[in-house]
């Protein structure tokens, strides 16, 4: 059983701080949000009555806030109080150079880090069913692997400091580009008397075939645990995939890579969510395709 504190419970946060405790550790944790404090306390979690009160006796911290603003700030308050030796994670999907400064506080104060973004939404959190993108050390990697993997299925390390979040911008990038065609893709079909079920059968089992296909299938019927048979009630909203997206675009023009389909695709969902779509599923920006979700 290991002493944990974890900052930041709201959709995410509090059901992946939920599993911790599940599965027989001890979690202190602390959020801004009152309702959050109290859906975590429900949960099993202490509640301490700040950020710092939260990490004085850990042994491993986690962190998963929205921006790299935000985990800056919270690490460089948190560091200096937090026991040496211990291991503080961030969760967060920030971009890559707030993610490498979060590293440098963490070594300033002798405590081991990793950065460790993660894909499968709040599903995936309240299932323990996360793929977590690691950044870090190999010992810092090995300290912090069996942790993670209670709040996943999959953990995987991607390289040093900074490589989980330049992971999980790439493979969100891919999972945006992918959507739109997708969605494209049936609204041709619509266009062309071609049915729902029937381009899907084809496409799933064809060339045609992805994970956003068949797990997220922009329209009702024929993958029932999709967000359109559910009003597109977000698994993943228009929003994040959107702040992903800009995520992405802000490490290309830093790198110097060319993502022609990754501009396009933030400018698509910057429209859609401008339109007042940012809360919808990101599977939803068919209906902007279509013309019926317009600014």
């Amino acid at each position: 059983m290991s002493n944990i504190a974890f900052i930041g419970l709201g959709n995410m946060g509090g059901p992946m701080a939920a599993n911790l405790v599940k599965a027989g550790h001890r979690v202190t944790g602390f959020d801004l949000v009152a309702a959050s404090c109290d859906a975590a306390r429900a949960e099993g979690i202490s509640i301490a009555g700040s950020a710092v009160e939260s990490v004085r006796d850990a042994e491993i911290v986690v962190t998963m806030l929205p921006a790299g603003k935000h985990v800056i700030g919270v690490w460089s308050e948190i560091a200096p109080s937090i026991p040496k030796g211990a291991l503080i994670v961030d969760c967060s999907t920030i971009d890559v150079e707030s993610a490498r400064r979060a590293h440098a506080i963490a070594a300033e104060f002798n405590l081991d880090s990793l950065d460790a973004p993660v894909s499968g939404g709040t599903v995936g959190a309240k299932g323990a069913t996360l793929t977590f993108m690691v950044g870090g050390t190999v010992k810092a990697f090995a300290i912090g692997e069996a942790v993670l993997a209670l709040m996943g299925r999959r953990v995987v390390h991607c390289g040093d400091a900074g490589a989980g979040q330049a992971a999980k911008i790439c493979n969100n990038m891919i999972l945006g580009i992918t959507m739109i065609g997708i969605s494209e893709a049936f609204v041709l079909a619509e266009k062309l008397g071609l049915s729902h079920q029937a381009l899907f059968d084809v496409a799933s089992t064809s060339s045609g075939s992805c994970w956003a296909l068949t797990t997220h299938c922009p329209v009702p019927g024929p993958v029932p645990t999709s967000a359109a048979n559910n009003g597109y009630k977000p698994g993943f909203a228009t929003e994040l995939m959107l702040k992903d997206l800009r995520l992405s675009q802000q490490a290309a023009l830093a790198s110097g890579a060319a993502t022609p389909l990754g501009a396009e695709a933030a400018q698509i969902y910057g429209l859609f969510q401008s339109a007042g779509h940012g809360g919808e599923d990101y599977s939803a920006v068919i209906n902007f395709l279509r013309g019926g979700a317009k600014a």
